[in-house]
């Protein structure tokens, strides 16, 4: 058996269902159904009853979960017995981020690294994503999250994690008194922008473009929170990642237009490997298999 069906075996245990088990370990939830089933076959005995409130332990299941567990903790013990040997990694490794840390996955690469690699700490510094990515190049963070549409920077390894949507967001009173508003009246609309490199305004002069117009800066905004908080406060129309904006929908905060949809990149960016130290290459490993 491999370590990945036992890990799918806990997973599927703990949340009692196979979607959430396939978030869980960043797989699909027919990958995980097919796990479940080959380390079914070659035990021997059934794991799980299908039920309509979601996945329950058979007898079976419930004692051999215990035995799962115990295996995947030797299997990390010796993991980092291993890495102690080779020379254990340890150190501050300064990591730039950019938006919420849900959204970075922040929490499961502390967790992996908390696991794998004690004595590495990291030394978190929030800032926009060309400030942050600037800050790479000068060496003055050890690695980042950024937003980026670049495929590829000069010097540095760039690998894009996911794709992010951005949406316009409105001033509820603006989207309630004109819910069909036109591309036009939006444009001449105030707006709250961004420093000029950040990725968000970027975008905004995109808009305008398409609409044949020029933005004209006014209103700035030094983040995604203060440009929700001050459309939020009816100061103007902004640029927002769709996933922060819906949030901010559900909260009667703001509305979304639904006329323009655009989009980046969440990238991970660091020095190119050869100069990068052994701590940080535990956090590279740590962020590539949060996003797996």
């Amino acid at each position: 058996m491999e370590l990945y069906q036992l890990k799918t075996f806990v997973a599927i245990a703990s949340e009692g269902s196979l979607t959430r088990a396939a978030e869980r370990v960043f797989t699909s939830a027919p990958a995980v159904s097919a796990q479940l089933k080959a380390l079914e076959d070659e035990l021997g005995v059934k794991l799980f009853e299908r039920t309509p409130r979601g996945m329950s332990l058979t007898e079976a299941g419930v004692s051999l979960l215990e035995e799962a567990e115990r295996t995947l903790a030797s299997a990390t013990r010796m993991r980092s017995a291993a890495e102690q040997l080779r020379g254990a990694a340890q150190g501050v490794v300064r990591f730039g981020t950019v938006v919420d840390p849900v959204a970075l996955r922040l929490g499961e690469v502390l967790v992996t690294l908390a696991e794998r690699h004690p004595q590495v700490t990291l030394q978190l510094r929030q800032g926009l994503s060309f400030e942050t990515l600037a800050a790479v190049q000068r060496g003055e963070l050890d690695c980042a999250y950024v937003l980026s549409d670049s495929p590829e920077v000069d010097g540095l390894e760039l690998v894009r994690l996911s794709a992010v949507d951005l949406v316009v967001t409105l001033p509820l009173p603006v989207a309630e008194a004109q819910p069909d508003l036109s591309m036009e009246q939006l444009t001449e609309m105030p707006w709250v922008g961004t420093p000029p490199s950040c990725i968000l305004r970027v975008h905004l002069d995109r808009l305008f473009a398409g609409a044949g117009r020029e933005y004209r800066q006014g209103r700035t905004a030094d983040g995604e929170s203060a440009i929700r908080s001050m459309v939020a406060s009816g100061m103007g129309a902004g640029l927002l990642r769709s996933d922060y904006a819906e949030q901010g929908e559900r909260n009667g905060e703001l509305a979304i237009w639904k006329g323009w949809r655009s989009h980046t990149w969440l990238c991970w960016v660091a020095p190119a490997g050869g100069r990068r130290t052994v701590a940080a290459e535990a956090v590279r490993s740590a962020v590539m298999e949060a996003w797996a």
